[in-house]
């Protein structure tokens, strides 16, 4: 693995923004960090990591994805608004397809499924622009495979219940259990 500071870039900024509302993964993330070499500031909402953003937007964000007050895309857009050149990850325990490559049309450098690890979390936001992230060991399940066609299908009818239930032609309650669960391996 890189340090995220090398000898020849001289002093860089090594801000790192933690947005989770989980506050016990965020403080251990944020420790993590720090031993290497990251200045971490945390968040635990949209809204104070927006203001976070507004006022002094850092380098590096690692954001979950769904927080109790809205989404981490919010935070995403406002930081690639606010510093074009910030290296973001998405975190989520709902990982889908679609909402993937709206985080990284958003910005985001890339997108981890929970649990992640420090490591994982370090690779990804020191990977240079052109390195290509491994690739997985093995295929999605057939399990994984329908959950990710749910998701892309409730993020087309923007996150409607109702709707979606009928266009996949399936009970909204039965809906609303897979939805409430995490994804499948």
């Amino acid at each position: 693995m890189t340090n995220p500071q090398s000898p020849e870039e001289g002093a860089q900024d090594l801000r790192l923004l933690i947005v989770d509302d989980d506050h016990a993964f965020q403080q251990r993330l944020a420790r993590a960090m720090e031993k290497r070499g990251f200045e971490t500031d945390t968040a635990g909402s949209v809204r104070e990591a927006i203001e976070k953003v507004r006022s002094a937007p850092p380098a590096y964000a690692v954001v979950d994805m769904r927080l109790e007050d809205g989404s981490g895309l919010d935070v995403i857009e406002a930081l690639r608004e606010r510093r074009p050149d910030a290296k973001a990850i998405i975190l989520t325990g709902y990982g889908n397809i679609a909402t993937a490559v709206t985080a990284v049309k958003l910005g985001a450098i890339d997108y981890l499924a929970k649990p992640a690890d420090a490591d994982d979390i370090y690779a990804a936001l020191t990977r240079d622009g052109g390195e290509r992230a491994p690739l997985p060991e093995n295929p999605m399940s057939a399990d994984r495979v329908r959950w990710e066609h749910i998701q892309r299908i409730y993020e087309l009818c923007d996150r409607n219940v109702s709707e979606t239930a009928r266009r996949l032609n399936m009970h909204r309650r039965t809906l609303q259990r897979i939805l409430a669960k995490r994804a499948p391996r």
